[in-house]
């Protein structure tokens, strides 16, 4: 294989055994595709995939929705802290989290300190059509979707940007996102290995 050509399998292989030793944690707006990518990113590299909101689903034997009705969104926010920081403490994996995780201060700041954040951003348009396949969605059941997605991409959105690493997720193939994050990642790590070395 020329030099100039980069082998995808063997940039995995690289990634993983040398620089993955933190969770890789996926943040965005629900409907950017952090479960489909984060399934793919996980097989990829070889590493263990988690759900957040699936594990708290588990935790609670009640689904977020009901969760949500139930309890009201702090005490979801406070579960989802409790199982985040459990998904963060052990042997790096790839994890999807909600799409309100990182907006949570305290959340935020266990991510950041535990793990390497990825926003996954897509434009408006994508999420209402991907977010309107189920209707599982508690935030968005009090009004037009798109209405609603909009406000809360220009709420959330300035949060979103502290991540470390931030990829668009626009339709197209997941593959490609994946592709994407796995380059940005090895950029990453050899920039964290630069600077700590300058030390």
């Amino acid at each position: 294989m020329p030099e100039n050509i980069v082998d995808p399998q063997n940039t995995d292989r690289k990634l993983n055994r040398y620089s993955v030793d933190k969770t890789i944690v996926l943040v965005g707006l629900m409907g950017v595709g952090k479960t489909t990518v984060g399934r793919r990113l996980a097989k990829r590299l070889a590493l263990d995939f988690a759900d957040s909101d699936a594990e708290i689903e588990k935790a609670a034997g009640m689904t977020v929705a009901d969760i949500f009705d139930a309890y009201g969104e702090e005490d979801f926010r406070s579960g989802e802290r409790r199982v985040i920081a459990r998904l963060l403490d052990g042997t790096p994996q790839v994890v999807a989290t909600g799409g309100g995780a990182f907006i949570n201060t305290e959340t935020r700041q266990l991510i950041k300190q535990s793990g390497i954040s990825v926003w996954l951003d897509a434009d408006i348009d994508v999420l209402v059509e991907r977010t309107g396949r189920r209707d599982t969605r508690p935030l968005l059941q009090s009004g037009d979707p798109k209405t609603i997605l909009r406000q809360l991409a220009e709420v959330r959105g300035p949060i979103y940007a502290e991540a470390d690493l931030e990829i668009k997720s626009n339709i197209g193939p997941h593959d490609k996102v994946v592709d994407h994050i796995i380059k940005a990642l090895s950029k990453f790590s050899r920039t964290q290995t630069a600077g700590s070395s300058d030390v």
